[in-house]
């Protein structure tokens, strides 16, 4: 995931996303050696977004830049890309579901809990 938001988003008013230094298929082979490494990792991939979405103005808004030589308008691409890391996100999610097993917490509404949690939001 991180290759892929820093392909995406470095240069990306003026560049395409998808960069010539960008190896995806060796983002793959190795994993992280700690988790530091990956956090690490993380961070510097939405720090480089964050920077990026930084850079909208009234001015550019409008622009078109490509991934993968396709045009996408600002809000395609933003768009695009957002869909793409929330699924990465629910991979993330359902992977430490299977690791935890009996000792999940769940991240929203516990199982078993809809009916309260209902009547909770909609008693007033």
């Amino acid at each position: 995931m991180v290759g892929n938001m820093l392909s995406r988003w470095t240069n990306f008013l003026t560049e395409d996303g998808e960069k010539t230094w960008r190896n995806r298929e060796e983002e793959f082979k190795d994993p992280y050696s700690s988790k530091s490494e990956m956090i690490q990792a993380w961070e510097k991939g939405w720090q480089c977004l964050f920077n990026a979405l930084n850079t909208i103005d009234k001015d550019n808004f409008d622009s078109k830049i490509k991934i993968r030589n396709e045009a996408h308008t600002v809000y395609e691409a933003v768009n695009r890309q957002l869909a793409h890391y929330a699924n990465h996100v629910g991979q993330i999610v359902f992977i430490g579901r299977m690791i935890k097993g009996n000792e999940w917490v769940s991240l929203s509404i516990p199982k078993g809990g809809s009916e309260e949690f209902n009547q909770e939001k909609f008693s007033g």
